[in-house]
């Protein structure tokens, strides 16, 4: 049997005292982090969860052997591979991940690396003076020129088209015009909480979204309600305002006199009736009087509706703030 150094054998007991003692373990991607900047990222989330950095194998070891403990912890395993280390803290997954994507920033790019936008040098000046730069500025594809003692980009220069490779030339020219195109930190590739394993794409998720889609479930629930007449806590006052106003309004087609409706109803007659003498060419004084007065005065600024039907409109919005104890009231006068 091959002999296992001391050193890898704790290491390997650390891991996995750390993966059963919290209750989230997560497989954190650290590809192209330098590594001054990764222990930099580690002591900002030490109060949160430890990072902890392995060989691939130990880690893989350790997630074997914590899962005897922990179920369902192998599932990490699927997601592992590259540059890798292990993360373990006692706050839930969704609030791991926007932790760590807090500690992103933007990096350098290297030769080779993919695009993760279009790289547009802006139209402008730059911080150079005359010089041999100019001519790398325009080998590289950037339209350079010297305008009052200083070097300026003629217009906007797209670089690198999004997804491809960075040139070296590019790459080392970046920087030096204040463009940092990476952005590089944590990545969350999988989390482990309760028996379940986490996606990043499950994880990736604004905040409040859960939220706001309980809100939105809520509201639509209680349109639902409304609209089915189920009567609930939440539904009885916005049923009876709406029985209350499809009472009004049925009471008043059917011209059928209350004490709510006997002004709207003598309002419909006497416009109707105004029109009734307008087509009849009525001789009557008082209602020739009142429709002079009535074509004296300024068309409205939209006349495809009738007085009554503007009427109607107010009383609808007038009953918008109707009680429960009026709608009560009103039912019972139409129908009690």
């Amino acid at each position: 049997m091959a002999h296992v150094a001391a050193w890898k054998k704790d290491r390997v007991k650390e891991l996995v005292t750390a993966m059963t003692e919290n209750p989230v373990v997560a497989i954190v991607d650290v590809h192209g982090i330098p590594g001054q900047q990764i222990q930099s990222m580690r002591a900002g989330l030490r109060a949160h969860a430890t990072i902890r950095m392995a060989k691939n194998n130990l880690i893989l070891l350790a997630i074997d052997e914590a899962a005897k403990k922990k179920p369902g912890l192998e599932g990490l395993k699927e997601f592992f591979g590259g540059q890798c280390a292990m993360g373990a803290t006692d706050i839930n997954p969704f609030r791991l991940f926007r932790q760590l994507e807090a500690t992103k920033t933007p990096a350098p790019a290297k030769a080779g690396d993919k695009a993760p936008h279009d790289i547009v040098v802006p139209k402008g000046p730059t911080p150079f003076g005359p010089g041999p730069i100019i001519g790398e500025l325009q080998k590289i594809g950037i339209p350079a020129a010297i305008e009052a003692g200083k070097i300026v980009v003629r217009k906007d220069a797209t670089l690198v088209k999004s997804g491809d490779p960075i040139p070296a030339p590019v790459a080392a020219m970046l920087p030096k015009l204040g463009i940092l195109p990476m952005i590089v930190g944590l990545d969350i590739r999988s989390a482990f909480e309760s028996g379940t394993v986490y996606r990043r794409n499950v994880l990736d998720i604004p905040e409040g979204y859960y939220l706001s889609m309980f809100a939105t479930a809520a509201f639509n629930a209680r349109a639902l309600g409304v609209a089915i007449a189920f009567p609930t806590k939440e539904t009885i006052v916005p049923l009876m305002a709406k029985a209350y106003r499809e009472a009004l309004s049925l009471s008043i087609s059917a011209a059928i006199p209350t004490r709510e409706n006997i002004e709207m109803l003598l309002a419909k007659a006497d416009s109707q009736m105004l029109a009734l003498a307008a087509a009849t060419g009525s001789t009557d004084e008082r209602v020739t009087a009142r429709l002079k007065a009535a074509s004296a005065k300024p068309a409205p600024a939209k006349a495809d509706k009738a007085p009554a039907a503007k009427k109607e409109e107010k009383i609808e919005e007038k009953d918008e703030k109707v009680t429960e104890e009026e709608a009560a009231a009103g039912l019972s006068a139409l129908f009690g």
